[in-house]
């Protein structure tokens, strides 16, 4: 048995500069942290000739051409596992379609177990670039680059896209005593909506590539509040981070129609009323999870559940993807 793990994440400052549909003309840069909270792989071994492939459905086929799931039928071609005694299971501390980047830890995370059971050494940074290559080139999702290489990597990162495709990034340069602040005083509050990033991150694409003067002046701000909101981390300015999360936010809510809905405004102005100094949706918007960064927490956490908002605490992960069990 082999189990994998790729942690989820939370965006910091220039998310939806990640899209090949913006970065390939202007480049891309953003800030992202991974969280200790995963998604879960495991391989087994079947005792029958089949092919076992659970997730939200069980799927039992005799090929690999056979699998519905197109991830991972496209990772199990990538690496070239052929088993027929394979029984792949997936599990997560957080369902998708949350805002947390799941699609790109789950495909991290069964690529890192096929390459173990295959043997097969690979670095962070090509299990980040296979994993784009399957959602974005195979599978034609309207997606980027940020969740495959954080939930890969790690951290508390800054990356750039560069024009060609290539993907530099490097740690964020960040103290001990903000580490521990910023991981303090970031909440995290579900909305109880689940939903798919597809629509919203499509009609982005689509007005990216119509050069939509609207979109790309809204992403041009946005990848510059990344560099200020790196900027004000590193240099242990959390009140100017916090700040810049706010106007990220409304500048987001300007994106698109379908991010924000009476719900979640309401509930991010009680939320700055009542202790937070910024904050905004995680992941491509319509629903997810709220993060605020807190000047009074206790205020905070108390106003959010009298609006009835699930806290999910959490850490930073540094790990990225690994192998946590195999026998």
């Amino acid at each position: 048995m082999i189990i994998t793990r790729s942690p989820l994440r939370v965006s910091l400052g220039g998310g939806g500069t990640d899209l090949p549909s913006y970065y390939r003309e202007y480049g891309g840069f953003l800030v992202a942290a991974a969280i200790d909270k995963y998604v879960y792989i495991t391989k087994h071994r079947t005792f029958q000739q089949e092919i076992i492939v659970k997730y939200s459905k069980l799927e039992r086929v005799a090929s690999v051409d056979a699998i519905e799931h197109p991830i991972v039928r496209e990772a199990l071609k990538l690496t070239g596992v052929t088993d027929p005694h394979i029984e792949l299971t997936s599990m997560a501390d957080i369902p998708g379609g949350t805002g947390l980047g799941s699609s790109g830890s789950f495909t991290t995370a069964l690529l890192k177990a096929l390459h173990t059971y295959r043997k097969n050494l690979i670095s962070p940074a090509e299990l980040a670039e296979q994993a784009c290559d399957i959602e974005l080139n195979k599978l034609g999702e309207p997606i980027g680059k940020q969740d495959q290489y954080i939930a890969a990597i790690g951290g508390i990162t800054a990356f750039t896209f560069h024009k060609d495709g290539r993907v530099e990034y490097r740690p964020c340069n960040i103290s001990e005593e903000t580490h521990f602040n910023l991981e303090d005083n970031l909440l995290l509050f579900f909305t109880g909506y689940s939903r798919s990033a597809s629509a919203i991150l499509k009609d982005q694409n689509d007005r990216s590539k119509q050069n939509d003067s609207a979109m790309l002046d809204n992403l041009h701000f946005t990848k510059e509040l990344g560099y200020q909101s790196l900027a004000a981390l590193e240099g242990g300015n959390l009140e100017e981070f916090a700040r810049l999360m706010d106007v990220h936010w409304q500048r987001k809510k300007a994106r698109s129609s379908g991010m924000s809905n009476a719900h979640i405004n309401e509930w991010y102005d009680f939320a700055m009323a009542n202790g937070a100094l910024g904050g905004k949706l995680i992941g491509a918007g319509g629903g997810g999870f709220l993060m605020f960064y807190a000047q009074d927490k206790q205020k905070l956490r108390h106003a959010m559940r009298q609006k009835g908002l699930q806290e999910v605490r959490f850490r930073f992960d540094f790990e990225g993807t690994k192998v946590v069990a195999q026998n």
